[in-house]
């Protein structure tokens, strides 16, 4: 059963940042101006095609339990730096403060599966032991 659920974990984590990804994509223009609103205006195409990249690698690895590990750490430099300068429900008006304070919460919880995942590993279920399993020997 706990091979069921490192599966079905990772493949919740990594729909997160697909959406995200697609998201992006399907409205650069706006995700551009969001950028803008929170001060990111440095080279926002750059950033933004790095983001996506990232988004989208780090949740294929994530998904496929191949360097599951390097994957979880794509998605942390893009997760930590994003909830400490969206959610910062600690600068925010009164009447915005609580649900800020909750999807700042929400993304300290995803976090720390990545951390999960980095610490105990994809689990029996993923495609880097599929390999291992299948190598011949010499």
């Amino acid at each position: 059963m706990k091979h069921f659920f490192d599966l079905l974990a990772r493949m919740m984590l990594a729909t997160i940042f697909i959406f995200e990804a697609y998201d992006s994509i399907s409205f650069y223009a706006k995700t551009k101006n969001t950028m803008t609103a929170y001060g990111l205006t440095w080279n926002q195409d750059f950033l933004l095609i790095t983001v996506i990249s990232l988004l989208i690698l780090g949740a294929l690895l994530v998904l496929l339990g191949y360097y599951a590990n390097l994957g979880a750490v794509l998605l942390l430099c893009y997760m930590v730096p994003i909830t400490l300068i969206v959610y910062s429900f600690w600068n925010d008006p009164q009447e915005v403060k609580h649900i800020q304070s909750i999807m700042f919460m929400k993304n300290i919880a995803i976090i720390g599966g990545l951390l999960l995942l980095m610490v105990n590993g994809a689990g029996k279920w993923s495609v880097k032991r599929l390999i291992h399993v299948l190598r011949l020997p010499k």
